[in-house]
């Protein structure tokens, strides 16, 4: 494609060099680049771009792109290769990879979630609405990315960075995908990941405190903001008016079309007479004109929330009241209150409950539906916000008959440590807990203290089928854990 193509909608760009040539590839990785490639550099947390053009001159750029305030002169770049110097990269990478795949997101209707909580069980919910409608669906996320009920990918992150995305959505288009529905972080909005899609529906979960920390948000109000962007990209919204900063949105835009749900207080959709159980949610809600009675197979209040998302959802898309319930009574979402089969009939739930709320939301779920003990077992990420660690050991104190604090993610953290961040806070209340750092013996514990009547819950993983230890990712399934535990019980 000609650059000047490439190009299109970024500003301020000043350019030495031919700017007439034709690229064939867009690249960020200097190893990844190939003969006629744009080479982008960007500044990243722990390495600078800036410091590969070098290598990726060497590999067969003939195009580098560049922001400003770099020394431009240390970089000693061949005459013979086109420099571009934007105000941030970032942004530029998004734009010309959007313009490189052919705007591919105009030919999808995009769906958007943000929120703290919920985003990735509201997708998978929607995502069934819509395939039980006759839709093609693509779906990116957490957990993995689908094309047409295809996993094509494990996933690394919630939202890809912009390069990989535009080339997904295209690999969608080509694919006959119709509809997208995506998790979009609030780092993806900060870090311009997402700048150039075209979003006909976004969707705004919840807000509660997590991902500060120096390489995430450095305050609240910075996470907020960054959250409330895609509603700067889309006048079509959906928003849970039971959340005090997502009810906040409709008066912020005040020329959006936004559309509430939720439980508690007045909302555009709203659902009654709750029930819930260790295996399911039921409630009533209008769908179109009439009532209709509405089962979730995922337990606990925040699947009638996540339900009534999609339903708002759904009913965007004109889908028949018939089709949203069996949907929602269908779906399951990995690693989300995901119930373990096991020989021994043990209620095992596996969530991703990894924050203060989250963890609080599904510890208190499950005590109300519970005729035993509730027994938790978790731990906190290492290089995350460490003020959540004394947080969630008084919350699992306080809620939980029996805690086990263990290790989750420890990545370039000591385990010890943390464990002990998080028995700073349980220690502040009665209640009865034990510290095993090695995970797989503290499932191994809660396993042999619990009986029919009590749950065991596995909090912080969820889907995730490794445990990352100094950079390394080893592999941690706690389906299979759990599987190989009780299979060597007698």
């Amino acid at each position: 494609m000609e650059l000047k193509r490439i190009l299109v909608g970024l500003e301020g760009i000043k350019a030495k060099g031919n700017v007439n040539i034709d690229i064939k590839g867009i690249e960020k990785n200097s190893k990844e680049v190939k003969e006629g490639y744009m080479f982008i550099a960007i500044k990243g947390f722990s390495t600078d771009g800036h410091q590969f053009v070098e290598n990726a001159i060497e590999n067969g750029a003939s195009c580098v792109m560049l922001q400003e305030g770099c020394d431009i002169k240390a970089l000693n770049i061949p005459e013979d290769i086109t420099i571009l110097m934007v105000k941030d990269t970032r942004e530029a990478l998004a734009i010309c990879s959007s313009n490189f795949y052919g705007n591919p997101s105009a030919q999808l209707k995009l769906i958007g979630v943000t929120g703290t909580k919920g985003k990735t069980t509201t997708t998978f919910m929607i995502k069934e609405i819509l395939e039980k409608a006759g839709k093609k669906v693509g779906l990116i996320g957490t957990i993995a990315t689908y094309i047409n009920g295809k996993k094509i990918k494990e996933s690394d992150r919630t939202t890809p960075e912009s390069l990989e995305l535009q080339q997904t959505f295209r690999q969608m288009v080509d694919s006959g995908v119709e509809v997208v529905v995506m998790e979009v972080s609030s780092q993806s909005l900060k870090l311009h990941r997402v700048d150039g899609c075209q979003f006909d529906i976004v969707l705004f979960t919840n807000f509660s405190e997590d991902h500060i920390s120096e390489k995430e948000h450095p305050d609240m109000q910075d996470y907020l903001n960054s959250k409330l962007k895609l509603f700067e990209m889309c006048k079509t919204g959906i928003v849970n008016a039971d959340d005090l900063q997502s009810a906040k949105i409709p008066r912020k835009f005040p020329d959006s079309n936004i559309v509430t749900y939720g439980i508690d207080n007045f909302a555009n959709v709203l659902a009654k007479d709750i029930t819930i159980t260790n295996s399911y949610v039921d409630f009533r809600v209008k769908i179109t004109d009439r009532n209709e009675r509405v089962k979730t197979g995922i337990p606990g209040r925040f699947s009638v929330y996540n339900s009534l998302a999609a339903i708002c959802v759904a009913q965007k898309f004109g889908i028949s009241p018939e089709i949203i319930k069996q949907a929602l009574e269908e779906v399951r979402v990995p690693g989300r209150s995901e119930l373990v089969d096991n020989k021994k009939e043990l209620t095992i739930m596996i969530d991703y409950a990894h924050s203060p709320e989250s963890l609080q939301n599904i510890l208190q779920a499950a005590k109300s539906y519970t005729r035993g003990k509730v027994i938790s077992v978790f731990g906190c990420g290492g290089d995350r916000d460490a003020g959540k660690r004394p947080i969630m050991g008084e919350i699992s104190g306080k809620i939980a008959d029996y805690t086990i604090i263990t290790s989750d993610n420890p990545r370039t953290e000591e385990p010890q440590k943390i464990v002990e961040q998080i028995e700073s806070g349980i220690k502040k209340t009665k209640g009865k807990y034990e510290v095993v750092v090695d995970r797989i013996k503290a499932i191994e514990n809660a396993i042999k203290m619990a009986n029919k009547k009590d749950i065991i819950i596995l909090a912080g993983k969820g889907h995730e089928p490794y445990q990352e230890i100094n950079g390394e990712k080893l592999s941690f399934d706690e389906r299979i854990i759990v599987k190989d535990i009780i299979d060597k019980m007698k």
